[in-house]
Protein backbone atom coordinates (compact mmCIF):
# COMPACT_ATOMS: atom_id res chain seq x y z
CA UNK A 1 0.00 0.00 0.00
CA UNK A 2 0.94 3.51 -0.63
CA UNK A 3 1.80 5.54 2.50
CA UNK A 4 1.70 9.37 2.15
CA UNK A 5 1.70 10.57 5.18
CA UNK A 6 5.37 11.52 5.65
CA UNK A 7 6.84 11.35 1.78
CA UNK A 8 4.32 12.42 -0.65
CA UNK A 9 4.71 10.96 -3.82
CA UNK A 10 1.53 10.76 -5.36
CA UNK A 11 -1.66 12.89 -5.36
CA UNK A 12 -5.17 12.83 -6.66
CA UNK A 13 -7.08 15.84 -6.56
CA UNK A 14 -11.00 15.75 -6.44
CA UNK A 15 -13.00 18.14 -8.18
CA UNK A 16 -16.93 18.41 -9.65
CA UNK A 17 -19.24 17.23 -11.42
CA UNK A 18 -18.94 13.71 -9.60
CA UNK A 19 -16.71 11.12 -6.97
CA UNK A 20 -17.87 8.00 -7.60
CA UNK A 21 -17.65 5.47 -4.31
CA UNK A 22 -15.33 3.39 -5.84
CA UNK A 23 -12.51 6.29 -6.31
CA UNK A 24 -12.90 7.29 -2.59
CA UNK A 25 -13.02 3.75 -1.41
CA UNK A 26 -9.62 3.33 -3.24
CA UNK A 27 -8.21 6.52 -1.78
CA UNK A 28 -8.93 5.02 1.75
CA UNK A 29 -7.34 1.65 1.16
CA UNK A 30 -4.53 2.70 -0.26
CA UNK A 31 -4.28 5.57 1.59
CA UNK A 32 -3.29 8.05 -1.31
CA UNK A 33 -2.45 11.54 -0.71
CA UNK A 34 -5.59 13.74 -1.34
CA UNK A 35 -5.24 17.43 -1.95
CA UNK A 36 -7.20 19.11 0.76
CA UNK A 37 -9.21 21.97 -1.29
CA UNK A 38 -13.08 22.49 0.21
CA UNK A 39 -14.70 19.88 -2.36
CA UNK A 40 -12.69 17.31 -1.17
CA UNK A 41 -13.26 18.07 2.31
CA UNK A 42 -17.16 16.98 1.58
CA UNK A 43 -15.86 13.47 1.86
CA UNK A 44 -14.87 11.35 4.30
CA UNK A 45 -11.46 9.94 4.23
CA UNK A 46 -8.81 9.13 6.20
CA UNK A 47 -7.35 12.72 7.28
CA UNK A 48 -3.96 11.54 7.40
CA UNK A 49 -3.82 10.83 3.65
CA UNK A 50 -4.84 15.06 3.24
CA UNK A 51 -2.13 17.14 2.05
CA UNK A 52 -2.83 20.90 2.02
CA UNK A 53 -2.01 23.17 -0.90
CA UNK A 54 1.32 24.86 0.20
CA UNK A 55 2.52 20.91 1.19
CA UNK A 56 1.75 19.82 -2.43
CA UNK A 57 2.78 23.08 -4.64
CA UNK A 58 6.75 22.51 -2.73
CA UNK A 59 6.31 18.79 -2.96
CA UNK A 60 5.33 17.96 -6.15
CA UNK A 61 7.26 21.22 -8.38
CA UNK A 62 10.32 19.52 -6.78
CA UNK A 63 9.38 15.95 -8.61
CA UNK A 64 10.34 15.40 -12.44
CA UNK A 65 7.29 13.93 -13.28
CA UNK A 66 5.05 13.71 -10.37
CA UNK A 67 2.49 11.24 -10.02
CA UNK A 68 -0.73 12.90 -10.10
CA UNK A 69 -4.50 11.85 -11.13
CA UNK A 70 -7.30 14.30 -11.34
CA UNK A 71 -11.15 12.54 -11.67
CA UNK A 72 -12.40 15.85 -13.24
CA UNK A 73 -10.82 17.79 -16.18
CA UNK A 74 -11.92 21.18 -13.52
CA UNK A 75 -8.95 20.24 -11.49
CA UNK A 76 -6.10 21.63 -14.68
CA UNK A 77 -6.90 24.62 -13.59
CA UNK A 78 -5.10 23.84 -9.90
CA UNK A 79 -2.28 22.14 -11.53
CA UNK A 80 -1.90 24.91 -14.64
CA UNK A 81 -1.66 27.59 -11.59
CA UNK A 82 0.77 25.88 -8.93
CA UNK A 83 2.80 23.27 -10.65
CA UNK A 84 4.32 25.91 -13.08
CA UNK A 85 7.99 24.55 -12.32
CA UNK A 86 6.37 20.93 -13.60
CA UNK A 87 6.45 19.51 -17.21
CA UNK A 88 2.76 18.43 -16.44
CA UNK A 89 0.63 21.78 -17.24
CA UNK A 90 2.62 22.02 -20.83
CA UNK A 91 1.69 17.61 -21.35
CA UNK A 92 -1.89 18.22 -20.56
CA UNK A 93 -2.05 21.47 -22.98
CA UNK A 94 -0.45 19.10 -25.61
CA UNK A 95 -3.42 17.32 -25.24
CA UNK A 96 -6.61 19.04 -23.90
CA UNK A 97 -5.79 21.81 -27.14
CA UNK A 98 -7.24 19.72 -30.47
CA UNK A 99 -5.34 22.29 -32.38
CA UNK A 100 -2.10 21.45 -30.19
CA UNK A 101 -2.64 17.57 -30.24
CA UNK A 102 -3.24 17.47 -34.03
CA UNK A 103 0.23 19.27 -34.67
CA UNK A 104 1.75 17.31 -32.23
CA UNK A 105 0.79 14.03 -34.41
CA UNK A 106 1.27 15.57 -37.55
CA UNK A 107 4.47 13.75 -38.82
CA UNK A 108 2.23 10.54 -38.07
CA UNK A 109 -0.77 11.62 -39.82
CA UNK A 110 0.93 13.52 -42.59
CA UNK A 111 -2.38 13.64 -44.63
CA UNK A 112 -4.84 14.36 -41.68
CA UNK A 113 -7.00 17.76 -42.36
CA UNK A 114 -7.85 19.84 -39.55
CA UNK A 115 -8.30 23.17 -38.97
CA UNK A 116 -8.69 25.86 -36.41
CA UNK A 117 -10.99 28.92 -36.51
CA UNK A 118 -12.13 31.25 -33.98
CA UNK A 119 -15.75 31.36 -32.64
CA UNK A 120 -16.75 34.55 -33.61
CA UNK A 121 -15.87 34.03 -37.23
CA UNK A 122 -17.39 30.80 -37.80
CA UNK A 123 -20.34 32.48 -39.60
CA UNK A 124 -17.49 33.95 -42.12
CA UNK A 125 -16.59 30.64 -42.92
CA UNK A 126 -16.35 29.68 -47.27
CA UNK A 127 -18.12 26.14 -46.17
CA UNK A 128 -17.82 25.00 -49.84
CA UNK A 129 -14.38 25.42 -49.71
CA UNK A 130 -13.66 22.37 -46.65
CA UNK A 131 -13.43 18.78 -47.07
CA UNK A 132 -16.67 17.07 -46.58
CA UNK A 133 -18.12 15.54 -44.22
CA UNK A 134 -15.85 17.22 -41.37
CA UNK A 135 -16.36 17.38 -37.73
CA UNK A 136 -16.69 20.88 -35.93
CA UNK A 137 -15.98 20.74 -32.32
CA UNK A 138 -14.21 23.33 -29.57
CA UNK A 139 -10.40 23.45 -29.68
CA UNK A 140 -10.93 22.56 -25.86
CA UNK A 141 -14.10 20.67 -25.45
CA UNK A 142 -15.90 17.91 -22.86
CA UNK A 143 -18.05 15.27 -23.23
CA UNK A 144 -19.33 16.05 -26.78
CA UNK A 145 -20.04 19.52 -26.10
CA UNK A 146 -20.29 21.76 -29.03
CA UNK A 147 -19.53 18.67 -31.08
CA UNK A 148 -21.36 18.35 -34.91
CA UNK A 149 -20.98 16.39 -37.87
CA UNK A 150 -21.48 18.59 -41.30
CA UNK A 151 -21.97 16.25 -44.85
CA UNK A 152 -23.06 19.13 -47.03
CA UNK A 153 -22.93 23.08 -47.07
CA UNK A 154 -26.76 23.15 -46.59
CA UNK A 155 -26.46 21.95 -42.89
CA UNK A 156 -23.66 24.72 -42.40
CA UNK A 157 -25.77 27.80 -41.08
CA UNK A 158 -28.40 25.50 -38.94
CA UNK A 159 -25.22 24.34 -37.20
CA UNK A 160 -23.59 27.42 -36.19
CA UNK A 161 -26.93 28.46 -35.01
CA UNK A 162 -27.21 25.11 -32.96
CA UNK A 163 -23.55 25.76 -31.79
CA UNK A 164 -23.43 28.97 -30.83
CA UNK A 165 -27.13 28.03 -28.89
CA UNK A 166 -25.39 25.49 -27.03
CA UNK A 167 -22.09 27.59 -26.18
CA UNK A 168 -24.06 29.74 -24.47
CA UNK A 169 -25.84 27.17 -22.32
CA UNK A 170 -22.88 25.39 -20.83
CA UNK A 171 -20.42 28.33 -20.40
CA UNK A 172 -21.05 28.36 -17.32
CA UNK A 173 -20.63 25.29 -16.06
CA UNK A 174 -16.82 24.29 -16.44
CA UNK A 175 -13.55 26.74 -16.17
CA UNK A 176 -11.78 27.25 -19.48
CA UNK A 177 -9.14 25.27 -19.23
CA UNK A 178 -11.93 22.12 -19.81
CA UNK A 179 -14.11 24.05 -21.33
CA UNK A 180 -13.09 26.97 -24.14
CA UNK A 181 -15.08 28.26 -27.11
CA UNK A 182 -13.19 30.89 -27.93
CA UNK A 183 -11.58 28.71 -30.87
CA UNK A 184 -12.64 25.53 -32.65
CA UNK A 185 -11.36 22.98 -34.82
CA UNK A 186 -12.76 21.46 -38.22
CA UNK A 187 -10.91 18.19 -39.02
CA UNK A 188 -11.90 15.48 -41.57
CA UNK A 189 -14.32 13.20 -40.64
CA UNK A 190 -12.68 9.87 -39.33
CA UNK A 191 -14.82 6.96 -40.90
CA UNK A 192 -14.56 3.76 -38.87
CA UNK A 193 -15.79 2.05 -35.24
CA UNK A 194 -14.79 4.21 -32.34
CA UNK A 195 -13.09 3.07 -29.18
CA UNK A 196 -12.26 4.79 -25.62
CA UNK A 197 -9.75 3.39 -23.55
CA UNK A 198 -8.46 4.22 -20.35
CA UNK A 199 -4.72 3.88 -20.00
CA UNK A 200 -1.30 5.63 -18.02
CA UNK A 201 2.38 5.63 -18.94
CA UNK A 202 4.38 4.48 -16.01
CA UNK A 203 7.38 5.59 -14.64
CA UNK A 204 9.61 3.98 -17.56
CA UNK A 205 7.62 5.74 -19.84
CA UNK A 206 5.49 2.48 -20.90
CA UNK A 207 2.02 2.57 -21.81
CA UNK A 208 -0.21 0.37 -19.59
CA UNK A 209 -4.29 -0.06 -20.79
CA UNK A 210 -6.89 -0.56 -18.44
CA UNK A 211 -9.80 -0.70 -20.31
CA UNK A 212 -11.38 -0.61 -23.65
CA UNK A 213 -14.80 0.48 -24.74
CA UNK A 214 -16.73 0.29 -27.79
CA UNK A 215 -18.77 3.64 -28.80
CA UNK A 216 -21.91 3.11 -30.15
CA UNK A 217 -23.89 5.27 -32.29
CA UNK A 218 -27.39 5.17 -33.53
CA UNK A 219 -26.60 6.54 -36.69
CA UNK A 220 -23.95 8.14 -39.11
CA UNK A 221 -24.71 11.70 -38.01
CA UNK A 222 -24.87 10.59 -34.28
CA UNK A 223 -22.30 12.03 -32.28
CA UNK A 224 -23.46 11.69 -28.59
CA UNK A 225 -22.03 9.62 -25.53
CA UNK A 226 -24.91 7.03 -25.35
CA UNK A 227 -23.53 3.67 -24.96
CA UNK A 228 -19.73 2.44 -24.38
CA UNK A 229 -19.48 -1.10 -23.92
CA UNK A 230 -16.61 -3.74 -23.70
CA UNK A 231 -16.20 -7.14 -23.54
CA UNK A 232 -13.82 -10.11 -23.71
CA UNK A 233 -13.39 -9.92 -27.13
CA UNK A 234 -13.10 -6.46 -27.47
CA UNK A 235 -10.13 -6.22 -24.99
CA UNK A 236 -8.30 -9.10 -26.47
CA UNK A 237 -8.73 -8.07 -30.18
CA UNK A 238 -7.37 -4.41 -29.14
CA UNK A 239 -5.07 -4.57 -26.22
CA UNK A 240 -2.24 -5.31 -28.50
CA UNK A 241 -2.27 -2.46 -30.90
CA UNK A 242 -3.76 0.42 -29.06
CA UNK A 243 -0.62 -0.11 -27.03
CA UNK A 244 1.34 -0.20 -30.00
CA UNK A 245 -0.44 3.10 -30.74
CA UNK A 246 0.70 4.52 -27.44
CA UNK A 247 3.65 3.93 -27.43
CA UNK A 248 3.68 6.17 -30.80
CA UNK A 249 2.27 8.91 -28.67
CA UNK A 250 4.53 8.41 -25.51
CA UNK A 251 7.83 8.79 -27.89
CA UNK A 252 6.32 12.05 -29.11
CA UNK A 253 5.17 13.68 -26.01
CA UNK A 254 7.48 11.98 -23.86
CA UNK A 255 5.01 10.97 -20.96
CA UNK A 256 5.90 9.60 -17.68
CA UNK A 257 3.65 8.70 -14.33
CA UNK A 258 0.79 10.20 -16.91
CA UNK A 259 -3.03 8.74 -16.88
CA UNK A 260 -4.85 9.61 -20.19
CA UNK A 261 -8.41 8.33 -21.75
CA UNK A 262 -7.88 7.66 -25.61
CA UNK A 263 -10.47 8.15 -28.51
CA UNK A 264 -9.79 6.34 -31.57
CA UNK A 265 -11.27 5.54 -34.99
CA UNK A 266 -10.44 1.99 -36.60
CA UNK A 267 -10.73 2.76 -40.42
CA UNK A 268 -11.52 0.11 -42.96
CA UNK A 269 -7.60 -1.03 -43.90
CA UNK A 270 -7.07 -1.36 -39.87
CA UNK A 271 -5.29 2.45 -39.52
CA UNK A 272 -6.35 3.44 -35.46
CA UNK A 273 -6.71 7.42 -36.05
CA UNK A 274 -6.79 9.35 -32.29
CA UNK A 275 -9.98 11.69 -32.26
CA UNK A 276 -8.79 13.17 -29.05
CA UNK A 277 -6.56 12.08 -25.63
CA UNK A 278 -7.72 13.60 -22.01
CA UNK A 279 -5.15 14.03 -19.90
CA UNK A 280 -4.74 13.56 -16.34
CA UNK A 281 -7.57 11.31 -15.95
CA UNK A 282 -9.54 8.36 -17.13
CA UNK A 283 -13.02 8.04 -18.03
CA UNK A 284 -14.90 11.46 -17.26
CA UNK A 285 -17.48 11.45 -14.61
CA UNK A 286 -15.58 8.40 -13.17
CA UNK A 287 -17.37 6.33 -16.07
CA UNK A 288 -14.70 3.56 -17.69
CA UNK A 289 -12.55 3.03 -14.59
CA UNK A 290 -15.48 2.32 -12.40
CA UNK A 291 -17.29 0.26 -15.13
CA UNK A 292 -13.97 -1.59 -15.83
CA UNK A 293 -13.86 -2.54 -12.42
CA UNK A 294 -17.47 -3.77 -12.16
CA UNK A 295 -17.17 -5.53 -15.18
CA UNK A 296 -13.59 -7.42 -14.60
CA UNK A 297 -12.78 -6.44 -10.75
CA UNK A 298 -9.77 -4.05 -12.37
CA UNK A 299 -9.55 -1.50 -10.37
CA UNK A 300 -7.74 0.84 -12.84
CA UNK A 301 -6.82 3.82 -10.08
CA UNK A 302 -4.61 1.38 -8.14
CA UNK A 303 -2.92 -0.10 -11.61
CA UNK A 304 -2.05 3.58 -11.73
CA UNK A 305 -0.87 4.30 -8.38
CA UNK A 306 0.86 0.95 -7.55
CA UNK A 307 2.19 1.02 -11.05
CA UNK A 308 0.85 -2.38 -11.73
CA UNK A 309 -0.39 -4.17 -15.28
CA UNK A 310 -3.35 -5.77 -15.59
CA UNK A 311 -3.34 -9.70 -15.85
CA UNK A 312 -5.98 -9.83 -18.79
CA UNK A 313 -5.48 -13.57 -19.42
CA UNK A 314 -6.97 -13.83 -16.15
CA UNK A 315 -9.19 -11.14 -16.14
CA UNK A 316 -11.41 -12.22 -18.99
CA UNK A 317 -11.76 -15.41 -17.58
CA UNK A 318 -15.32 -16.49 -17.60
CA UNK A 319 -16.35 -13.42 -19.36
CA UNK A 320 -17.33 -15.21 -23.08
CA UNK A 321 -20.71 -14.59 -23.25
CA UNK A 322 -21.43 -11.07 -21.68
CA UNK A 323 -21.36 -7.14 -22.45
CA UNK A 324 -20.52 -4.35 -19.81
CA UNK A 325 -21.84 -1.43 -21.10
CA UNK A 326 -22.41 2.72 -19.83
CA UNK A 327 -25.23 4.26 -20.93
CA UNK A 328 -25.22 7.84 -20.80
CA UNK A 329 -28.92 9.20 -20.21
CA UNK A 330 -27.99 12.77 -22.24
CA UNK A 331 -30.96 14.58 -22.38
CA UNK A 332 -32.48 13.70 -25.79
CA UNK A 333 -36.36 14.46 -24.95
CA UNK A 334 -35.93 17.16 -27.14
CA UNK A 335 -37.88 18.67 -23.71
CA UNK A 336 -35.37 22.22 -22.04
CA UNK A 337 -34.47 20.82 -18.17
CA UNK A 338 -37.36 23.46 -17.19
CA UNK A 339 -39.74 21.31 -18.43
CA UNK A 340 -39.48 17.91 -17.02
CA UNK A 341 -40.82 17.52 -13.57
CA UNK A 342 -38.99 14.00 -12.90
CA UNK A 343 -37.55 11.05 -14.75
CA UNK A 344 -38.93 7.58 -14.02
CA UNK A 345 -35.36 5.72 -13.28
CA UNK A 346 -37.15 2.38 -11.85
CA UNK A 347 -39.04 1.95 -15.34
CA UNK A 348 -35.60 2.72 -17.43
CA UNK A 349 -33.64 0.40 -14.96
CA UNK A 350 -36.40 -2.71 -15.62
CA UNK A 351 -35.51 -2.40 -19.31
CA UNK A 352 -32.39 -3.63 -18.60
CA UNK A 353 -31.63 -7.91 -17.78
CA UNK A 354 -29.01 -6.66 -15.02
CA UNK A 355 -28.28 -3.14 -13.47
CA UNK A 356 -25.03 -3.07 -11.96
CA UNK A 357 -24.86 0.49 -10.29
CA UNK A 358 -27.49 3.75 -11.70
CA UNK A 359 -26.27 7.07 -10.89
CA UNK A 360 -28.47 9.99 -10.95
CA UNK A 361 -27.74 13.38 -12.23
CA UNK A 362 -29.95 16.58 -11.97
CA UNK A 363 -30.60 17.25 -15.34
CA UNK A 364 -31.20 21.51 -14.64
CA UNK A 365 -27.39 21.27 -13.87
CA UNK A 366 -26.28 19.23 -16.51
CA UNK A 367 -27.48 18.22 -19.43
CA UNK A 368 -28.09 14.47 -18.27
CA UNK A 369 -30.48 12.82 -16.14
CA UNK A 370 -27.76 9.61 -15.10
CA UNK A 371 -25.60 7.33 -16.23
CA UNK A 372 -26.45 3.36 -15.56
CA UNK A 373 -23.95 0.46 -15.76
CA UNK A 374 -25.37 -2.53 -17.03
CA UNK A 375 -24.60 -6.37 -17.50
CA UNK A 376 -25.77 -8.10 -21.26
CA UNK A 377 -25.54 -11.27 -22.29
CA UNK A 378 -24.34 -11.31 -25.80
CA UNK A 379 -27.81 -13.29 -26.68
CA UNK A 380 -29.87 -10.36 -25.78
CA UNK A 381 -27.69 -7.37 -27.79
CA UNK A 382 -31.47 -5.80 -28.49
CA UNK A 383 -31.55 -4.01 -24.93
CA UNK A 384 -28.38 -2.17 -26.02
CA UNK A 385 -29.53 -1.02 -29.49
CA UNK A 386 -32.76 -0.14 -27.76
CA UNK A 387 -31.57 2.33 -25.40
CA UNK A 388 -29.40 3.74 -28.14
CA UNK A 389 -32.14 4.63 -30.41
CA UNK A 390 -34.34 6.02 -27.23
CA UNK A 391 -35.47 9.92 -27.26
CA UNK A 392 -36.07 8.78 -23.17
CA UNK A 393 -39.24 10.31 -23.59
CA UNK A 394 -41.19 7.70 -22.34
CA UNK A 395 -38.84 8.17 -18.80
CA UNK A 396 -39.90 11.60 -18.25
CA UNK A 397 -42.88 13.20 -16.63
CA UNK A 398 -43.92 17.19 -17.87
CA UNK A 399 -44.40 19.90 -15.32
CA UNK A 400 -47.91 20.69 -15.99
CA UNK A 401 -47.34 24.52 -16.28
CA UNK A 402 -44.76 24.22 -19.15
Amino acid sequence: MLSLQTNFTAMIILDKPYVSDLLIETIQKNNIGLLNTDFSATFEVNKDCLINEEQAIIEYNSQQHPKIYTNSENAINWIANNLKQTELPEKINLFKNKVKFRELIKELYPDFFFAKIAFDKLETISVQDLPKPFIIKPSVGFFSMGVYKVEKDSEWESTVKTIQQEMNEVKSLYPLEVMDATNFIIEECIEGDEFAFDAYFNDKGEPVITGIFKHLFSSGKDVSDRVYYTSKAIIEEHLESFTKFLTEIGKLAKLYNFPLHTEVRITKKGEIIPIEINPMRFGGWCTTADATTHAFNLNSYECYFNNTKPNWSELLKGKEDLNYCIVILNNSTGYAAEQIKSFDYEKLSSHFNKTLTLRKVDWNIYPLFGIIFTETHTNNYSEIENILTSTLRDFVHLDKKE
